[in-house]
C-alpha cells in the first residue's frame, strides 16, 4: 500500500495526467470559440473563473483559517491565475491551437524558475535540472516550428507566460505555510473575485450576458462538460504544485502541447469544420522533434519528481 500511496501522490506523476487533462480541454476550448454566442472573450474567461467557486466543497475536508497573509498569498495567486488565463485565451483565439500554446511551453517554465529562485529558494539539480532543460526546449522547440507574427503574439504569450509563472510561485508559498485545502480555498476565492470584477466594464458585462443568452444548447452543454474536464485538470495541477516543485510542474506542461498538436492535427485532417490549421512538412518534422523532447525530458525527471519542493503541512 506504501508503495502505491507514494506512486498516487508523486508530484510529476499528477502533473502528467493534469497537464494531459487540460490540453484535452483547451483543444475544444478552440472549438466552442469559433461557435455562434461562444466568441466573445470577456463572457468565456468570465464562466471560467466563475465556476471555480465550486473549490469551496472542500471546506469539509481538512480547512482551517491560516494566517491573513498565507490567505492573501492565496488569494492573489488565485486573481493573477484568472488575469493569466485572459492573455492565455486571447492567444488561444488569435492564432493556431498548436502553436500559440506550444509558445507556453517554453515561456511558462522559464518564467516559473526565474521566479522560484529569488522567492522559494529552489534549485532543480541532477536529473531534474536535465530533465527540466530538455522539457523546456522541447517547447521552444515547438514554438519556432512555423513563422508566428511575433509583433502580435508576443506580447500575449509572454504576459500568460509571467502571469503563470507567480500564480505557481504565490501557490506554492502558500502550501508551505498551510495545508493544501486551505491554500486552494483562497485560491478558487480569489479566481471567482477575478471574475466578478469583469462585470465592473459596462461593455464587457452586455458581453457576457447577451452572448450566454445567444450561444446554443449544444455549445452550452459542451462547454459545462470541457469545464468540467478542464476544472479537474487545474485541480490537479494545482496540488501538483503542493506536492513538487513549480517549475517542474510548469516544464511538464510540455504535455498538453503534444496534447494539442495531435488533436489540432487530426481535426484539421478529419473536422476541418471545426477548425483547420496549417500542417506542412517543415512543421510537422520540428514539432515531432519537440515531442521527442518532452517525452526524454519526463523520464528524465519522472523518477524524482516527487521529492523536489514538497508542499508544506497536508
Amino acid at each position: 500500500m506504501g508503495f502505491f500511496k507514494a506512486f498516487a501522490l508523486n508530484g510529476v506523476l499528477i502533473a502528467i495526467i493534469a497537464h494531459g487533462l487540460v490540453g484535452i480541454s483547451l483543444i475544444w476550448d478552440k472549438v466552442l470559440l469559433q461557435r455562434k454566442g461562444m466568441q466573445s472573450l470577456p463572457s468565456y474567461v468570465f464562466w471560467l473563473g466563475a465556476i471555480s467557486i465550486f473549490g469551496l466543497i472542500l471546506i469539509p475536508f481538512g480547512f482551517h483559517l491560516p494566517p491573513w497573509k498565507i490567505a492573501a498569498l492565496a488569494f492573489v495567486a488565485g486573481f493573477c491565475d484568472l488575469l493569466a488565463t485572459w492573455f492565455y485565451y486571447a492567444a488561444l483565439k488569435a492564432g493556431e491551437a498548436s502553436e500559440e500554446l506550444a509558445a507556453m511551453g517554453g515561456f511558462t517554465p522559464l518564467a516559473t524558475v526565474l521566479l522560484s529562485i529569488p522567492l522559494l529558494g529552489v534549485h532543480l539539480h541532477g536529473g531534474q535540472f536535465i530533465g527540466f532543460i530538455v522539457m523546456t526546449l522541447g517547447g521552444f522547440v515547438m514554438f519556432f516550428a512555423e513563422k508566428l507574427p511575433l509583433t502580435r503574439m508576443l506580447p500575449l504569450i509572454v504576459a500568460a507566460s509571467l502571469l503563470f509563472g507567480l500564480t505557481d510561485v504565490l501557490q506554492k508559498l502558500a502550501f508551505n505555510a498551510t495545508n493544501f485545502v486551505s491554500g486552494y480555498v483562497f485560491f478558487t476565492i480569489g479566481t471567482f473575485i477575478g471574475a466578478m470584477a469583469l462585470l465592473l466594464r459596462p461593455s464587457w458585462r452586455r458581453q457576457i450576458f447577451k452572448n450566454s443568452e445567444e450561444a446554443p444548447p449544444r455549445s452550452k452543454a459542451g462547454y459545462m462538460i470541457n469545464r468540467f474536464v478542464a476544472g479537474v485538470g487545474s485541480f490537479l495541477v494545482v496540488f501538483a504544485v503542493s506536492r513538487t516543485s513549480p517549475s517542474m510542474v510548469e516544464a511538464i506542461s510540455g504535455v498538453r502541447y503534444v496534447i494539442i498538436f495531435v488533436l489540432a492535427w487530426a481535426i484539421t485532417m478529419w473536422r476541418p469544420s471545426w477548425f483547420r490549421e496549417s500542417f506542412n512538412r517543415r512543421a510537422l518534422l520540428i514539432k515531432a522533434l519537440g515531442t521527442a523532447l518532452v517525452v526524454a525530458g519526463l523520464i528524465l525527471a519522472g523518477l524524482q519528481g516527487s521529492s523536489v519542493g514538497s508542499g508544506g503541512p497536508s
